[in-house]
């Protein structure tokens, strides 16, 4: 497992530990870090296509890539059901 997607899941513990609690007449641990942790990893890829590094390699249409960038960001987290 690369480094990133071990921060991703220690995130996605860290938060179901703390919210336990909370979620006692709710979905169990595991599935709350379950959730969270495809949660992070569906955000962390919309954010990559969102905010390519090379946008100006594109040549002269850097506003429309960042408009498509955007749009793809924005699809892949409609397609999971991950909220903005």
């Amino acid at each position: 497992m690369n480094e990133k997607i071990k921060q991703l899941a220690d995130q996605a513990r860290a938060l179901a530990d703390q919210f336990q609690e909370q979620w006692k007449a709710g979905p169990s641990n595991e599935e709350f870090f379950q959730e969270k942790f495809a949660e992070l990893i569906v955000r962390e890829c919309a954010d990559a296509c969102y905010k390519h590094k090379d946008v100006e390699s594109f040549g002269i249409y850097p506003v429309r890539v960042a408009m498509v960038t955007k749009a793809c960001s924005n699809n892949i987290k409609e397609h999971f059901g991950v909220e903005e």
